[in-house]
């Protein structure tokens, strides 16, 4: 008998563990819990996966809300010596759906309508600049 109770207590503490490490998993704050509405419409990673990974990111935004477009950035992937960088654009007509790892990351043309930068650099260091090409 005493042995059944300590099967069960140790089950239930077990289960009630499970419950406790998945809702807290469920309930993490992600891109949807942001203000703003943000839409990838495009995205470049390197095959390099020994060396710094380079990720660059076309990110249309309905509004130049400064604090959520830091925010999508730090919600966005980051390798250890890698660099990532997210270019935030409002007008989805002109948001670049084709984006390279080097310099210039994108046309030109779509320069003039790119309302903000987020960078993370290999050290983990953030920048972020608004209107980055004026």
């Amino acid at each position: 008998m005493q042995g059944k109770k300590l099967f069960y207590f140790i089950g239930g503490i077990v289960l009630v563990l499970i419950v406790w490490i998945s809702a807290e998993t469920m309930t993490q704050p992600g891109v949807v819990d942001l203000a703003g509405e943000f839409k990838e419409m495009a995205f470049y990673r390197n095959e390099n996966n020994t060396g710094p990974v380079i990720r660059v990111y076309a990110v249309y935004t309905t509004d130049s809300l400064w604090s959520e477009m830091r925010e999508y950035g730090d919600f966005m992937p980051h390798t250890k010596y890698g660099n990532t960088k997210v270019f935030f654009f409002t007008d989805e007509a002109t948001t670049p759906d084709n984006v390279q790892g080097k310099e210039p990351y994108f046309k030109e043309e779509f320069q003039s309508s790119c309302i903000a930068k987020y960078e993370k650099t290999a050290m983990g260091e953030v920048r972020f600049t608004k209107y980055p090409f004026f």
